[in-house]
């Protein structure tokens, strides 16, 4: 049977999506069906004297109007600090005040129009720098009395800090002694948003007996019933979530917040569905975003150019809510070293309140941040040290031996091979022609790399299971608990289970939904650690099935199970392959000829869950925060106009160490998605700030993402170090394509244009005032 690995195979749920079959959360139609709409703050800070719901509750269609006063929620992945509706105070632009529920969507909107609140202005937070000062505006007094969900969350009585993750690694005194060059540089990222086709939609319906029945556009099923048990006291036995496809998430649907809100307002029309879908202006500042950060960093280093010491202060802007910030602000100081060996470290992460929408999960979770700010400083170090920029991450890169910033060892199986990726990349992007080469009419072609690392930073008990059922044909049935957002990740399954099972892909069938009453558990699908954890489940789940099939055919052929073999549905007598016997014989149980029959229908079942993890020590972060590292390199190529100060992207290319490419294809597919996304955030993606902290630009009329025609050529390559305790080795890849995009792209711009890129996006207007600076 050949291989089912390595080859470019068609998406299990491909056809329908072209075809325009495919069911999404809000395509679903259920009856009968009430609309919920939001009415959100127009204040970022400001006190609720009042809210009068009277008007809007006697208007037609209006089945209820619900505020905070009606329940009391306090919700918080990590620590609980926000209600599903806003408390006695709004802390950012656009956060939820109050819910209508009405007969259709238009007489809940006008409802909403007719809720009448009267706030007291508050001053506003507006930058992590405001929020650092001394004595400055406090959003959140109660900052020390919160509950934490998780013990890994410090945060700094008195301030706006609700977290603050440190790195301490080496002896920093020796570092800065044993250097010969000192850079610094200070960085600046805006919040942005995730841009997904498909808005965060829910359906929700409470019935007559109090069981609670939820659709919706998630990345975590199993951690929405489990908050909606823990927050609403409802027993989790009562509470189905289904997932149908989901239209693209990174990151941002891994989050509970709609669904809190939805149940909420079914409590009040018991019995019947509620629809609750954000509108894209919603979906951009009342839902979590991403991101901000401000990082200053200093490095110092042998004239060779040999990295000796680094110190590094990141502040993260969280917005309101902490949610899952803190865990971001871990990841990104457990990698903060990047791929490089730096023995004398100190860093230093804080999560930072503002009065900006809060932050959740996003593609790089963090490491698109702050690898920009370091992939910055090395470019800043190769011109102090007079090397080339390839020359002088090789003579920096981990390799073997080392430890990571968090004390871990590195081997070539956890994180596989650095130098081959940069190598590689080196002969993609062309680099030898010359990083920066003037041509006619003013313009200018330059070329920036930079290099990535990321891990997963999962709970230490982050878990996935499967189960295998098989038809009468001998072919099988899986159902595991990963949502389809997008990488085909039921496909990934389907071919480790195949590859196992030594059978087509195409006898493999996927349940593409997830419903929590009977799919397996799934900690979530994120963290590029879906393939690893259900990879691993689907792995147990076919040895449990193939030790019945073994079992049963033992019996069938009279010899021990030692003497038999198995391939394309078949079990035979490995000395005499003659003598055989069917899955399809097998699958419900064996029948002798006199028809007596035994052991009944053969059912695979597996789980795994991660093991070796530890958290971080609060006071040196020393910790195993995951099980592997992906490391990778990109490089971007751009033609700069010296007189407009426009630029236009001509190549991108991106070398990973994927361990094994199991869907070349799709691989392919992730990596460039992830790119086009990196440099969405270094040419123009970013929340615009008035004064008083409003967005500015909340609809793709003024949001402005990078275009179809704006893309360059993209390049994808991999190399394969296998992660030995991974499904045939395979590591995770899917958000990797974002992190070095955003500084690779700035190298170039810096090169180009003789500026100082630190800050993002990189628009034409600043390049302009930053050459008129020179």
């Amino acid at each position: 049977m050949e291989t089912q690995l390595g080859k470019d195979t068609v998406r299990k749920e491909a056809k329908d999506k072209v075809a325009g079959a495919a069911k999404y959360t809000n395509d679903i139609t259920d009856s009968p069906m009430l609309y919920a709409r939001l009415l959100t703050s127009v204040h970022a800070h400001a006190q609720i004297v009042s809210i009068d719901t009277r008007e809007a509750s006697a208007m037609p269609g209006v089945k209820a109007v619900i505020t905070a006063k009606d329940h009391q929620v306090i919700c918080g992945s990590m620590l609980q600090d926000r209600p599903p509706l806003a408390r006695d105070k709004v802390r950012y632009y656009g956060e939820p005040v109050a819910i209508v529920v009405a007969d259709d969507e238009m007489q809940a909107k006008a409802a909403v129009g007719r809720i009448l609140v009267e706030y007291k202005p508050l001053p506003v937070v507006n930058s992590v720098k405001e929020a650092f000062k001394r004595n400055p505006v406090i959003i959140h007094e109660a900052l020390m009395l919160y509950t934490k969900a998780t013990e890994e969350v410090y945060p700094v009585k008195g301030t706006n800090i609700c977290h603050h993750q440190k790195i301490r690694k080496g002896d920093m005194q020796k570092g800065w002694l044993d250097s010969e060059i000192v850079v610094e540089g200070s960085f600046s990222l805006p919040q942005s948003d995730h841009a997904a086709m498909e808005t965060r939609a829910v359906h929700c319906i409470i019935m007559p007996e109090g069981s609670v029945k939820i659709k919706t556009s998630t990345q975590s099923p199993y951690e929405v019933k489990e908050s909606i048990s823990k927050y609403l006291n409802i027993p989790e036995g009562k509470i189905v979530v289904q997932v149908p496809l989901v239209g693209g998430a990174f990151g941002g649907k891994a989050c509970i917040q709609p669904e809190v809100l939805a149940v909420i307002a079914a409590m009040n029309v018991k019995g019947k569905w509620i629809n609750l879908v954000n509108t894209r202006e919603e979906d951009m500042v009342t839902s979590p975003c991403h991101l901000g950060l401000e990082g200053t960093i200093r490095i110092g280093a042998k004239k060779s150019g040999q990295i000796m010491a680094a110190e590094m202060t990141f502040q993260i802007d969280t917005g309101a809510y902490s949610d899952i910030s803190p865990k971001i602000t871990k990841a990104i100081a457990a990698d903060c070293a990047g791929p490089y060996r730096i023995p004398n470290i100190q860093c230093d992460c804080y999560s930072v309140y503002t009065n900006h929408p809060y932050i959740t999960s996003f593609r790089g979770f963090g490491h698109e941040a702050h690898t920009f700010c370091l992939e910055r400083m090395m470019d800043k170090l190769a011109f102090e040290t007079g090397l080339d920029p390839f020359q002088l991450r090789l003579i920096n890169l981990v390799k073997a031996g080392d430890t990571t910033p968090t004390q871990v060892k590195v081997t070539a199986s956890n994180t596989g091979n650095a130098a081959e990726c940069l190598e590689r990349l080196k002969t993609v992007i062309n680099w030898e022609e010359g990083s920066r080469i003037a041509e006619e009419n003013g313009l200018v072609r330059a070329k920036g790399i930079s290099c990535l690392i990321k891990t997963s930073d999962t709970p230490t008990d982050a878990g996935a299971s499967a189960v295998l059922s098989f038809n009468s044909d001998g072919s099988i049935n899986l159902d595991c608990g990963a949502a389809e957002i997008g990488p085909g990740m039921k496909t990934t399954a389907a071919q480790i289970l195949a590859e196992k099972m030594r059978i087509s892909v195409n006898d493999v069938y996927v349940k593409l939904d997830v419903n929590t009453q009977s799919t397996p558990y799934l900690w979530k699908t994120v963290a590029s650690m879906t393939t690893f954890l259900v990879g691993r489940a689907v792995l147990n789940a076919a040895d449990d099935a193939i030790s019945q099939l073994m079992g049963l055919a033992s019996i069938a052929l009279r010899c021990p199970t030692e003497d038999l073999d198995f391939e394309n549905k078949m079990i035979y007598v490995k000395h005499d392959p003659e003598l055989y016997i069917m899955f399809e014989d097998l699958v419900k149980g064996y029948k002798f000829s006199d028809g007596n029959s035994l052991k009944g229908p053969v059912i695979g079942r597996g789980s795994y869950i991660m093991n070796h993890l530890t958290p971080l020590n609060e006071a040196s972060g020393r910790g195993t925060p995951g099980k592997s590292w992906t490391v990778g390199a990109q490089a971007v190529e751009i033609e700069y106009d010296t007189r407009q100060h426009t630029y236009r992207l001509l190549k991108a290319a991106t070398v990973i160490d994927a361990g094994k490419v199991i869907n070349p294809k799709t691989a392919r597919g992730v990596v460039m998605g992830g790119m086009c996304m990196g440099l969405g955030l270094g040419t123009s993606e970013d929340f615009v700030y008035n004064e008083d902290g409003i967005v500015e630009d909340t609809s793709f009329r003024t949001y402005k993402m990078i275009r179809y025609g704006e893309n360059p050529e993209y390049v994808v390559d991999f190399v394969e170090t296998p992660q030995i305790d991974a499904p045939y080795g395979a590591r995770g890849i899917a958000e990797h394509g974002i992190i070095g995009m955003p500084a690779a792209l700035a190298n170039a711009i810096s090169l180009a244009a003789h500026i100082d890129v630190n800050r993002l996006p990189i628009t034409p207007e600043f390049i302009w005032r930053e050459r008129m600076k020179l």
